[in-house]
């Protein structure tokens, strides 16, 4: 390992495993979901959908990619955008405290998924004339869920991997 500045590490270079599932699982599950975009006419890509597939893919471990938290981070901060919206307009005012209240919520809720982090900011900045309500089962509800189906896919090919690691708070890994 390469010592940093700081004294800590680089971590370990992936396996070409690993980093061949990060491209099939991102490519894949974008592709999925710009074709549902083109066969329904609803768009169902949002920007933070790629960098949650960075979690899902390269870091599928993490707790921060695990299918509660990709789920529910994504539903959580959509919906304190949109009441933002069309509560309080769309200042930045509104947008900071919306980013803030997201985040206070996805603790809360024990489910913190940093690339829902800027769904609040996407909700907002789009506006009223393009995002309602019916935004939270397409591209968020489905969306997410879609990605989730996509991880366990890519994440379960191959012995060394079984993901999730958890769902509901369960660990699929036993206590040392």
């Amino acid at each position: 390992m390469k010592k940093l500045r700081g004294g800590g590490a680089l971590p370990p270079k992936p396996k070409l495993i690993q980093m061949i599932r990060g491209f099939i699982g991102g490519f894949t599950s974008i592709l999925l979901l710009g074709a549902l975009g083109h066969l329904t006419g609803t768009p169902w890509l949002m920007a933070p959908f790629g960098a949650t597939c960075v979690l899902l893919f390269a870091a599928p471990a993490s707790p921060l990619a695990q299918p509660r938290n990709v789920i529910a981070g994504h539903l959580i901060t959509s919906t304190v955008g949109l009441v933002a919206l069309y509560g309080f307009g769309d200042s930045i005012l509104v947008m900071s405290l919306a980013v803030g209240v997201s985040i206070m919520q996805m603790q809360y809720f024990r489910a913190v998924h940093p690339p829902a982090g800027a769904n609040p900011l996407v909700i907002i900045l789009a506006g009223q004339d393009v995002v309602g309500f019916d935004y939270l089962l397409a591209p968020v509800l489905i969306g997410s869920i879609a990605l989730v189906a996509v991880a366990s896919l890519i994440n379960n090919c191959g012995e060394e991997t079984k993901w999730p690691v958890y769902w509901h708070g369960f660990s699929r890994r036993k206590a040392k």
